[in-house]
């Protein structure tokens, strides 16, 4: 007998019926740069699409993605003044502890704010910690991560999103959140986040480039997938409530390895230069974005990804690209 799987596939109604991996924009999360000031809206040219935004005109397009669906939203802050410590960072008057209590003031518990907790925007060396003698001090960083995250936690922040690579600042933040009676706030923690030459666009974006070295002595080395197991089981015993990959795409082995092996949420992070590669070959004609986009999505979700942060999710939902998969 000749066996016949093609059945399965010979209409679109066939194919929805058993699909064995489904993308919702419930799983996007978007993110968003704040900037200082007020009626702001600059393309960042290395993202198409991608804006700066000051809190006022920030508000304006969050509504756009609320009307749209897409209501969970990932703030990073660009712009605040700059210092070897990185006191802005916990400066309750910052850009987004700002901007967190005018959303929450306007648009409440239909937003859920999550917030990226890292020092390398807000120091004038561009590391993601406190340094001295060319090496970021672990536990001076992460006293200050605490120190941002209550910060974020008392403006309206639903989660917070620690993405140095310091050691034991999972604990240190569950500890300071919970002191201060903040229990209920979430930690998505950048657990397996590898030194990657995908983030280009988004240091222009933010910029937070190192002005000298790297980040290789505290980000992960892609070569290293055991290493990365531990990194993650380390933070889901201090207290994260979701384990991330970051970068996603050259990363889905490590996703689908990570979803074996916690019970925890798995999120992944599309990253600015998965983005703006994607963006720069549609430009020119050379692929079809919605097809590409749509492949990468379920490629994550197919790895294990509960969660996606990712910049395309406004037009994957705008322009109804999960509606003509088939």
């Amino acid at each position: 007998m000749l066996i016949r799987p093609r059945r399965l596939r010979k209409s679109p109604i066939v194919r929805e019926l058993i699909a064995e991996t489904r993308l919702s924009k419930n799983q996007f999360i978007y993110p968003y740069f704040v900037v200082p000031g007020k009626n702001i809206i600059h393309e960042i040219s290395a993202m198409p699409g991608i804006n700066h935004f000051s809190a006022d005109t920030l508000l304006k397009d969050v509504e756009k993605s609320l009307e749209l669906g897409i209501n969970k939203v990932l703030l990073f802050g660009v712009g605040e003044n700059k210092s070897e410590n990185a006191n802005a960072a916990y400066d309750e008057s910052s850009v987004i502890p700002d901007a967190i209590r005018q959303l929450k003031k306007t648009f409440g518990s239909d937003l859920y704010i999550v917030t990226d907790i890292c020092a390398c925007a807000y120091t004038s060396h561009g590391h993601c910690g406190i340094l001295r003698d060319d090496y970021v001090q672990n536990d001076e960083t992460v006293a200050l991560l605490a120190k941002m995250s209550l910060v974020h936690a008392q403006a309206g922040a639903d989660m917070v999103a620690p993405s140095d690579m310091m050691d034991g600042r999972i604990l240190s933040i569950r500890e300071k959140l919970d002191q201060h009676g903040f229990d209920n706030t979430a930690i998505m923690s950048y657990s397996i986040k590898f030194a990657s030459g995908y983030y280009g666009p988004f240091r222009k974006a933010a910029d937070s480039a190192p002005s000298k070295g790297d980040r290789k002595a505290y980000q992960m080395d892609f070569r290293n997938p055991n290493e990365t197991m531990h990194e993650a089981y380390l933070d889901e015993q201090e207290g994260a409530d979701i384990l991330m990959v970051k970068p996603a795409l050259a990363y889905l082995d490590i996703i689908h390895r990570l979803k074996q092996n916690t019970n925890l949420p798995v999120a992944c992070y599309n990253v600015s230069g998965e983005y703006s590669m994607v963006k720069a070959a549609a430009q020119r004609g050379w692929i079809d974005e919605q097809k590409v986009v749509m492949e990468n999505m379920y490629a994550f979700c197919r790895a294990g990804a509960n969660i996606i942060i990712t910049y395309h999710a406004r037009e994957i939902v705008e322009k109804g690209w999960m509606k003509y998969l088939n």
